[in-house]
């Protein structure tokens, strides 16, 4: 009879022979402005997957995507105010939180997807993602949506000369407004669920992304036009709220990181493979698809540039040596 006391009383205090059990299970909303089918997406359900099969069911992931639960921006203070648990965007979006984030909307910071990869998996990568904490988020891993490319309904774009005038959406962030307007075309911030709308009714003239969300969300519907200039790259965090974290064990903090890792590995190779396939569904959808002559592109970088040097006051010297330290260990390999 006492034995049998003893267990209830231990049952009742959440104890086991192997430590304490999970006090209640955790529901995680995830968030992404990216539609469902995009590889972003399918990180989602994968980080969903393996959270549910290591937890044993006990922490659920719900996903949001398509935007419906605001913008990015929005995203971010219901995070920091613990009413979203997490969401995956542009890791640029946070030099508004972060100064030193401006760094990954650098235009031609990259030349390829193994130099990111080293950049945002290394030392670097994981020094900005900790500098967040302060501000309420905890940054887990990267996404990507990839290489951005400019899109638009007036005219094919082979030289530096066919931007002008062009009025593109772009990233509501003050280094985006600037390397557009150094490209002689007009700035437009917006929301990412407003773009669509915005080109379908002649209010922008073009946008830039990358191939698998311009694919993803139909853009070739109302836009005639991309060139591949490959002009920026996207990092995207994946973060969660620091209240929600704090509210964790630790045995539920490492699953939950762990399958952000290894969810992130599994996007990327989801992102890089489509490309190909997007690029096709989008020639068949009527979009005329242009390049620019290596020439060209160096025309380009070389109107960026000061942009960049504008940038590199802000983002401080110790994190530019930092990044160019990165890529000068991956090139020397």
């Amino acid at each position: 009879m006492k034995r049998l006391m003893l267990k209830t009383l231990v049952a009742a205090l959440g104890v086991t022979a192997f430590g304490t059990v999970h006090a209640q299970d955790k529901t995680i909303k995830f968030a992404t402005q990216n539609p469902k089918g995009h590889p972003i997406v399918m990180g989602l359900e994968k980080f969903a997957e393996i959270v549910a099969a290591k937890s044993g069911g006990k922490i659920k992931v719900n996903l949001f995507p398509g935007g419906t639960l605001g913008s990015d921006q929005a995203n971010v203070s219901a995070i920091q105010g613990g009413t979203l648990e997490m969401a995956s965007m542009n890791s640029g979006i946070f030099a508004s939180q972060v100064k030193e984030f401006a760094i990954y909307d650098f235009p031609f910071m990259f030349a390829n997807s193994k130099e990111a990869d080293a950049v945002v998996d290394g030392p670097f990568g994981k020094k900005l993602h900790d500098k967040l904490q302060d501000k309420g988020l905890i940054g887990l891993a990267y996404f990507e949506l990839g290489f951005r490319n400019i899109t638009n309904s007036k005219r094919p774009i082979t030289k530096l000369e066919d931007l002008e005038g062009l009025k593109l959406r772009v990233i509501p962030n003050p280094i985006n407004v600037d390397w557009v307007k150094a490209l002689g075309a007009n700035p437009t911030p917006l929301p990412f669920p407003e773009v669509y709308a915005a080109l379908e009714q002649k209010a922008i003239d073009g946008q830039e992304n990358p191939i698998t969300v311009i694919n993803a969300n139909k853009f070739y519907e109302v836009q005639k036009h991309v060139v591949l200039s490959n002009h920026q790259y996207n990092p995207q965090s994946v973060v969660i709220s620091k209240k929600f974290w704090d509210t964790l064990d630790a045995a539920q903090k490492k699953i939950i990181a762990d399958a952000a890792v290894e969810a992130a590995k599994y996007q990327r190779e989801q992102a890089r493979g489509q490309v190909a396939a997007a690029l096709d569904n989008m020639k068949k959808g009527g979009m005329q698809v242009s390049e620019l002559s290596p020439a060209e592109t160096e025309r380009l970088r070389d109107r960026m540039r000061p942009v960049i040097a504008k940038y590199s006051v802000a983002v401080g010297q110790e994190t530019m040596q930092s990044l160019q330290a990165e890529l000068t260990k991956v090139r020397s390999k």
